[in-house]
């Protein structure tokens, strides 16, 4: 009997166009998904799924939804991490799971962060705006300079890093905190440690690198949002549960902090009549900061190696430990 292989949350469309996937098709039959599905779609399309490959964290692998895919032998996943699945079920049915390597994401997320400080402070969405409407510069048109300006990072591992060493170039002043923050580590690349309160309170530029676990979950919240500079920016391109988003909406909508610039959200895709598509100050992107080419072509190589092995009975091939 022919295997049956859904890809799921395939948004980009990057499997096919990324690798050949014709040694997989010639062994099994192989549905790849663009949009996510919810519910009883997601179900009926998994029911007979003898393999499922996950992008990330996109869609929720729990035991309830793996209690009712009784030909379910392996899944796979991309990237390192995914707090969405449920491990301990599947390894209670002796399922397989294997991963994927991560490709230079935190490359990719530096990237991005700068480029939503960036676009946020010299306002280059609106500008754009201006010139596509045959109209040149206005009053918002005097824009801001980094040089000076306190950047506030929330998390210093190797994003935080990357992300202060641009600031320190920029000959912006660096402020960091985390939960096992020293002085020394802080200094090691330009930067000086602070108290979570300090963060918020002094910088110009605030963004986040933290891991999110339960105990950084709303770790922005309304108290520190308050203690934040009036014109001050809050940047986001790790996870939406760092931050308390009704009360940054609320912050946003009485203009009591300067702005946001936005890559990760509660829930995603982001729905249509989500608020922090008509706040004002707003920078949003769909989450991009590990979306990039070397990236997703790193997902597609692991995912094929992955499910080739599977389907020659080698379901070994970067198992979680």
């Amino acid at each position: 009997m022919r295997k049956k292989i859904v890809v799921l949350d395939d948004f980009e469309k990057s499997y096919k166009k990324l690798v050949d996937w014709s040694k997989i098709e010639a062994l099994a039959d192989v549905k790849i998904f663009n949009i996510p599905l919810k519910g009883a779609e997601l179900l009926n399309e998994l029911k007979d799924a003898h393999a499922v490959v996950l992008m990330r964290d996109r869609t929720p692998f729990q035991a309830e939804l793996i209690k009712q895919l009784p030909n379910l032998e392996y899944v796979v996943f991309t990237g390192t991490r995914n707090g969405n699945l449920d491990a301990a079920a599947l390894k209670e049915r002796q399922i397989p799971i294997s991963h994927t390597e991560w490709g230079p994401s935190k490359d990719s997320t530096t990237e991005l962060t700068w480029s939503l400080i960036l676009g946020f402070q010299k306002r280059l969405v609106e500008q754009n705006t201006l010139l596509h409407r045959k109209e040149w510069r206005n009053e918002n048109s005097i824009l801001p300079v980094l040089h000076g300006k306190t950047l506030g990072l929330i998390g210093l591992g190797q994003i935080g890093s990357r992300v202060a060493k641009v600031a320190v170039a920029f000959g912006m002043k660096v402020i960091t905190w985390s939960p096992n923050m020293t002085p020394e580590r802080a200094a090691a690349i330009g930067a000086q440690a602070a108290s979570l309160d300090e963060v918020m309170q002094q910088s110009d530029i605030i963004s986040l690198h933290i891991v999110a676990s339960s105990t950084t979950k709303g770790i922005v919240n309304k108290e520190k949002l308050a203690l934040m500079k009036k014109d001050a920016v809050l940047i986001n391109t790790s996870r939406a549960m760092l931050v308390d988003t009704d009360a940054l909406v609320h912050a946003l909508q009485t203009r009591s902090i300067g702005g946001a610039a936005v890559d990760v959200f509660d829930v995603e895709p982001l729905p249509s009549d989500h608020p922090l598509r008509s706040t004002p100050n707003t920078l949003i992107t769909p989450h991009l900061g590990f979306v990039a080419q070397p990236v997703f072509q790193t997902f597609a190589d692991g995912v094929v190696e992955c499910l080739e092995a599977w389907l020659h009975g080698q379901a070994t091939i970067r198992p979680l430990p």
